[in-house]
C-alpha cells in the first residue's frame, strides 16, 4: 500500500496487523490525554512495526504517520504469528532487527549527549539526510518534533536553523 505524507498507518490503542515499511519514513506519536502529541520514534525502511508486537500481539503503542510518500506491506497478525510457530528461525530475525533498532536508539541517546545543542542539531541533520535527500529536515519535522527527537525546546531549534541559514545552511 502507498501513504502519502501526512497520512495515518495505524492509531495508538488499536489492535491490527503489522507492517513492514519497505520504503518513505513514519514517525511514531504518542497521543496524550490532553491531546497533546510526543515524537517517539522514527521508522526506516526495512523495519516491521509494531516493535513490541513481533512476538506477540499487543495494541499499538502510538500513531504511525508517514513523514514522506511510503511504500508499505500489511501482515495480517494470524499470518505472522503463525509463520513464527511454523518456523522458530524466524526469531532470529526478529532479534536481528531489534538489535537494529536498539542500536539506532542508542546512537539517539548519543545525540542527547552531545554538549553542544547545534552539534545535536547537526547529528539529527546528518542522520536524517541519508533518509530523505534531496529534502532537509525542517521539511518533514517540526521545530517542536526535532525538539522532542534531540532534547531540546523548539526556541532553541529556530535558533540553531537560523544560524544555519546564515552561515550556509544545511
Amino acid at each position: 500500500m502507498q501513504l502519502h505524507k501526512g497520512e495515518i498507518l495505524f492509531r495508538q490503542g488499536e489492535s491490527g496487523p503489522l507492517f513492514h515499511l519497505k520504503s518513505g519514513m513514519l514517525k511514531i506519536v504518542r497521543v496524550h490525554e490532553d491531546g497533546s502529541e510526543f515524537l517517539v520514534n522514527v521508522i526506516v525502511p526495512g523495519e516491521t512495526i509494531p516493535h513490541h508486537s513481533l512476538i506477540s500481539p499487543n495494541p499499538y503503542y502510538g500513531t504511525a504517520v508517514a513523514l514522506i510518500p511510503c511504500e508499505v506491506e500489511r501482515i495480517p497478525s494470524s499470518e505472522w504469528y503463525q509463520q513464527l510457530e511454523q518456523n522458530p528461525e524466524r526469531y532470529r530475525t526478529i532479534a536481528l532487527q531489534l538489535q537494529d533498532k536498539l542500536r539506532m536508539m542508542q546512537q539517539r541517546i548519543d545525540q542527547l549527549t552531545e554538549i553542544s545543542p547545534a552539534d545535536k542539531l547537526a547529528q539529527l541533520q546528518s542522520w536524517f539526510h541519508t533518509f530523505i535527500q534531496p529534502a532537509s529536515l525542517t521539511d518533514i519535522l517540526t521545530q517542536s518534533e526535532i525538539g522532542q527527537l534531540i532534547g531540546l525546546r523548539r526556541e532553541t531549534i529556530n535558533r540553531l536553523l537560523k544560524i544555519q541559514t546564515r552561515q550556509g545552511g544545511r
